[in-house]
């Protein structure tokens, strides 16, 4: 899905380098959201829109909310602000307990977010593969976590179902059956940039460039479903 080619200069309606950001964005998560360059594939989406967002990562594989909160660079990187939204994840956070937890250090993370004149955006992620029944518990998490601190939540899980409800052989899994493929990554993307942005996906190109250098791209008929996918998830299970 994605190859590594030169730089090129940005098209017609991009903005220009150095010019001032529309949006801020911080994300805080784990390798599910490092993977694949996904913020900066959200970057090169609304690039695609003539929006210019900056987009700033801190993410450590396994990292939770709590993890965030002791250790790492989250709190300081949040102290650089402002931002306009900073897009939480940690794991799926099923289990009573993981969930109890995953609530407490959110709200404890809502202070310094708000105070760096952030809305707090929570990524719902997906269970692995082998626990596809707990879809709705995942999403029964991140929806609870965005109503204790007044957060928006992107269902990007629920684009993933949107999309196997579409066609059921869409390739979202890494081998491990855990983390995203190339293509699980464009379709988180989409659904972050129809709700960060208050628009739909569906029109995007199949083809972006990312500020790395490197493409992020699927077939046109692809690209379609998964656009189409993103916006009805968006639709039904966004909290704005």
């Amino acid at each position: 899905m994605r190859q590594h080619l030169p730089q090129r200069r940005p098209g017609p309606g991009v903005p220009r380098p150095g010019s001032a950001p529309d949006l801020r964005v911080l994300f805080l998560g784990s390798s599910l959201t490092y993977n694949n360059e996904m913020p900066l594939l959200v970057q090169a989406f609304a690039r695609a829109v003539g929006k210019n967002v900056d987009v700033v990562t801190v993410a450590k594989g396994g990292f939770s909310f709590e993890d965030h909160c002791k250790k790492g660079a989250a709190l300081s990187t949040l102290r650089k602000g402002p931002w306009d939204f900073v897009v939480m994840q940690q794991g799926p956070s099923t289990l009573t307990a993981s969930r109890r937890n995953m609530r407490e250090w959110a709200r404890r993370l809502a202070d310094p977010i708000k105070e760096a004149g952030a809305r707090p955006a929570l990524y719902m992620v997906w269970p692995g593969e082998d626990r596809l029944a707990y879809f709705d518990e995942v999403r029964i998490s991140y929806q609870l976590t965005a109503e204790d601190i007044g957060g928006m939540l992107i269902p990007a899980g629920e684009a993933w179902r949107a999309a196997w409800r579409r066609d059921p052989n869409v390739p979202l899994y890494r081998r491990d059956r855990e983390h995203p493929s190339g293509t699980g990554s464009f379709l988180v993307a989409l659904s972050i940039f129809g709700m960060l942005l208050s628009r739909s996906p569906v029109g995007l190109p199949a083809k972006v460039q990312l500020s790395s250098g490197s493409f992020a791209q699927a077939t046109p008929e692809l690209a379609k479903l998964l656009q189409e996918s993103a916006a009805e998830a968006n639709d039904t299970y966004g909290r704005r």
